[in-house]
């Protein structure tokens, strides 16, 4: 077993139902450097949102390029400290799903979150920009990851398969579906995200997702009061905690209110 693959398989060991890995997202090589340093951290994970933000870009506008140009930033720090990294790729980016496979794997990635909602015009036949793919299309695209990992000595490759159905107003029960085709598919894990409008996941649904899924879920924890805290979250079963660009909103503020003392405003 090749040493990129020990790490993948370490990733994978990580994922406990009720002791779930709790990722505290990075998106450049500071953040990098000052999450991995902590002994407490045991992974590194990248967070699109900030790393489009950090680019002055929407995340709806994060290139392939931009996302590999954090990566090579951050992967040398993972390494440094022996931590597994996994990192945020969207959609895959549309047609270049295998190159940037190919690419990260190049930097020692051993996991990725792949969303089924496109970006690219079009998805599937459907008219406008953007949509979820068909369950049959995000199979076959994790399929694919999975093969190329396998090609290039990492079986053990962490497919953090995330599903936008709920955010997009569809039904639970899809969510479901979707998330046990894609685990059928050769995913890891399931990351169900309900989206900051719609107000996050509900309990019942945390509940209903890590029943069905066998506890392979990943939600994302707020960091604020009022929502399920991480204690909960354990209670309930999942097996991945995640937290988004939350440190880098957070880091922004700090930036912003230490600047304006030092102006004296």
């Amino acid at each position: 077993m090749s040493l990129q693959n020990q790490t993948a398989h370490l990733l994978r060991t990580l994922h406990k139902p009720g002791n779930p890995i709790i990722l505290t997202n990075v998106w450049d090589a500071i953040s990098a450097k000052a999450i991995a340093s902590l002994p407490q951290t045991q992974a590194i994970a990248t967070a699109s949102f900030a790393i489009a933000a950090a680019a002055g870009l929407e995340d709806d506008h994060l290139t392939l390029d931009v996302n590999l140009r954090a990566i090579r930033a951050i992967a040398p720090i993972a390494a440094a400290y022996n931590k597994p990294l996994t990192v945020d790729f969207q959609d895959g980016f549309g047609d270049r799903l295998e190159e940037g496979i190919r690419e990260i794997l190049k930097l020692g990635v051993v996991g990725i979150n792949l969303e089924d909602f496109g970006r690219e015009m079009s998805v599937d036949g459907g008219d406008g920009k953007g949509g979820l793919y068909s369950i049959s299309t995000a199979q076959e695209r994790i399929r694919r990851v999975m093969a190329i990992a396998k090609e290039e000595g990492v079986p053990d490759f962490v497919v953090n398969a995330r599903t936008d159905a709920l955010l997009h107003g569809h039904p639970v029960a899809e969510v479901v579906e979707r998330g046990k085709a894609y685990l059928d598919a050769g995913a890891a894990n399931v990351f169900v995200w309900g989206g900051v409008k719609r107000g996050g996941m509900r309990r019942e649904e945390v509940q209903e997702c890590c029943r069905e899924f066998g506890g392979r879920l990943n939600v994302s924890m707020k960091l604020t009061p009022g929502n399920l805290t991480l204690e909960e979250l354990r209670e309930i079963g999942v097996a991945r905690i995640s937290i988004g660009p939350q440190l880098m909103l957070k880091s922004a503020g700090f930036v912003a209110e230490e600047a304006r003392r030092v102006l004296g405003v």
